[in-house]
């Protein structure tokens, strides 16, 4: 299943659109000379896209097609980087003011020429655009038609299935085995050790297990390991969650943080899970913090590999848990209880279909969980589920992880296409970070995925696709607050996450450098959007100044210049300690950035005063900024400005007296 050409082509054609409406505006007047031409590429863009439009329903694109779409999208790209390009110089131009005859002549020179060489640009790019829609015309009849989704508010039931765990089918047989073995011997620490392949429910399990117990110990902590870890901030989250005085914030090297937790656990019980380890590596390092003679302490761990969950077993006497996929009973309860809230309430006509489609899930919960969320968006009709049925049919291999896989690209292929955008740049994200919903959504509005509605805010429309999401079991909640239940964060799955890094590397949606899925990159591509996780570093061969967004996460990543990304919108830096003042020298020159989000960046003393250049700049800073230093231009700000900041710090001046200023959280005034 293909599909994620026409995500990402659809990506890039969504931002141009908007932009040249925008050159026929007042804003840019003195272009009236080429607005045939503008007007002539816009119509001929909306065509392609209609066709885009319908080519998204398509199951798997045929060779000729893909590469049509791929060539879209790259011409998609090559239109928004001239209107950037020609944009940038129009806001410059603005805020330079001519001094006396001879500037003012330079300057209406220079305005001339750029006039012409934008009107020769939109000429050119129109052929391009001409000829890419002549070869694609043969084409045609096999568009489909696209049905329009109205997306909805969070859907109970997936809440549920996520934060009532209790009632997830196939859960209370395994906790009550595992609460078994954990309670026999109390005179040491046990160990269990939960293996079994992606999509089981080994962390689902595991939380059960710790939510049950977790009352009876004063010392406890519940984290991921994942395949690609830094183990420093590993440690420091476990220590962070068994000593709430902590406050290290990532300065520590490995060895003091493994010794200052076995000091502090010794003669403590204490309870921890440590979920999704990869390494025997991994594990020996992180078992190095544990006291392993401290009577009633229990520690789980869940793994995908059986050398990894022996490894576990041997360092403290443990029990390996195989976990088995469900039964077909259990298969149908959870089908049936997430469509119908129980089996009764299903049509007798559907039970047969519901069968079939069941033995290609392999009993695996996740499975069953994605295609539920396909079928929620059929009507309850044979022909509807039928297709489901024959769609999986044509995908499936025999492997449980390849039946699985295949599902998920089922259910998303089933996304109306703004969404599969969205999900898409979830890529970004290393796996099993937590995704704080505001942020995300921040991010989204800055690439330009969310248009302008009349009836919502952009926010609230975001709002509405995060939610969409979850409902499709596509995102799990992982954070759920207020009067209301409102979803503050969600995390997406290992399986998935592997499915849409893979499809955006592919595509060339987003780049990432720093794990095993991103290393095979195209030179000859530019990159749009760039994520360097772990240890990354840009390579020298890769084009980045072409790229839309930047995202930095972790405290051994290189930090590259600014100066080279003049096209940026977005750029996050996340538990980057080693970033410095220098390293944002330039910023002021990044005249598209919408959102520039600092996380955990102690290091960081102050803002740069160029930054005050960028009037429709939001800035977030969150945590750990403790002597952050606001240049005195942030008074003049009367734009759309936003600062998040937490850590009950007191406002700066700087900050209190900006006009624009739409959000202040956390803070003290």
């Amino acid at each position: 299943m293909e599909d994620a050409v026409v995500s990402a082509a659809t990506g890039a054609m969504g931002p141009v659109m908007g932009k040249l409406v925008a050159l026929l505006g007042d804003e840019y007047r003195r272009l009236r000379s080429i607005h045939t031409e503008i007007k002539s590429l816009t119509r001929e863009l909306e065509t392609i896209d209609a066709f885009l439009e319908n080519m998204a329903e398509a199951e798997d694109p045929n060779p000729q097609d893909k590469a049509w779409m791929k060539e879209v999208r790259e011409l998609s790209y090559d239109v928004e980087d001239n209107l950037d390009e020609f944009m940038a110089r129009v806001i410059a131009d603005k805020s330079s003011k001519p001094d006396g005859l001879v500037d003012n002549i330079k300057s209406k020179l220079k305005r001339l020429k750029a006039r012409h060489e934008i009107a020769k640009a939109i000429e050119d790019l129109k052929k391009q655009a001409m000829e890419v829609s002549q070869r694609n015309k043969r084409y045609r009849d096999h568009a489909m038609s696209n049905t329009s989704r109205s997306p909805k508010i969070v859907d109970p039931r997936a809440l549920a299935i996520f934060e009532d765990v209790s009632k997830l089918v196939g859960v209370d047989g395994p906790k009550k085995e595992l609460l078994q073995r954990l309670a026999d011997d109390q005179q040491q620490t046990k160990l269990v050790a939960i293996v079994g392949f992606g999509g089981l429910g080994k962390t689902t399990i595991a939380n059960q297990v710790y939510q049950e117990l977790k009352g009876q110990f004063q010392y406890r902590a519940f984290l991921s390991v994942s395949r690609n870890p830094d183990i420093v901030n590993v440690m420091s989250n476990i220590y962070g969650q068994l000593n709430h005085g902590y406050s290290g914030g990532g300065t520590e090297n490995l060895q003091t943080l493994l010794a200052k937790i076995l000091e502090f656990l010794q003669n403590k019980r204490y309870l921890i899970v440590v979920d999704d380890i990869w390494k025997v590596d991994d594990w020996n390092a992180i078992k190095c913090a544990f006291p392993t003679t401290s009577p009633g302490s229990k520690i789980i761990t869940t793994t995908r590999i059986n050398d990894v969950a022996e490894s576990c077993c041997s360092s403290f006497s443990g029990h390996i848990y195989n976990l088995r996929p469900l039964n077909m009973l259990q298969s149908r309860q959870l089908l049936y209880a997430r469509l119908f809230n129980s089996e009764e309430k299903c049509p007798s006509d559907l039970k047969e279909i519901a069968d079939q489609i069941l033995q290609k899930c392999d009993g695996v919960p996740l499975a069953i969980v994605a295609i539920s969320g396909v079928l929620a968006h059929k009507a309850s009709k044979k022909d509807k589920w039928n297709q489901v049925k024959d769609s999986i049919g044509r995908a499936l291999r025999n492997s449980s992880v390849e039946a699985m896989v295949n599902i998920i690209a089922l259910s998303y292929l089933d996304l109306p296409r703004h969404l599969r955008t969205c999900l898409l740049y979830l890529s970004i994200f290393p796996e099993d970070h937590i995704i704080e919903k505001e942020n995300l959504i921040n991010r989204w509005i800055g690439e330009g995925f969310i248009c302008k509605e009349s009836s919502h805010t952009m926010y609230e429309l975001g709002e509405i696709y995060f939610n969409d999401l979850i409902n499709r079991s596509l995102i799990q909640p992982t954070g759920i607050g207020g009067k209301c239940s409102e979803v503050k964060s969600c995390r997406v799955h290992d399986t998935v996450h592997d499915f849409i890094v893979s499809k955006a590397v592919d595509e060339n949606f987003v780049t990432v450098i720093g794990v095993p899925a991103g290393v095979n990159h195209d030179p000859q591509m530019k990159v749009r959007r760039l994520s360097l996780q772990n240890n990354g570093e840009i390579p020298a061969c890769l084009i980045v100044s072409n790229a839309r967004s930047l995202h930095v996460f972790g405290r051994n990543a290189k930090i590259p210049s600014v100066s080279q990304f003049g096209l940026l919108r977005v750029m996050d830096f996340e538990d980057c300690w080693q970033l410095k003042d220098y390293d944002l020298a330039g910023i002021g020159n990044l005249l598209h950035l919408k959102y520039l989000r600092l996380k955990h960046t102690g290091a960081l003393k102050a803002l740069p005063k160029e930054v005050a250049r960028l009037q429709e700049l939001q800035i977030d800073i969150d945590g750990s900024v403790y002597e952050m230093e606001f240049p005195e231009a942030f008074q003049r700000l009367v734009c759309n400005v936003a600062l998040h900041l937490n850590g009950g710090r007191k406002v700066p001046d700087e900050i209190a007296s900006v006009q624009g200023l739409r959000v202040l959280e956390g803070l003290s005034v």
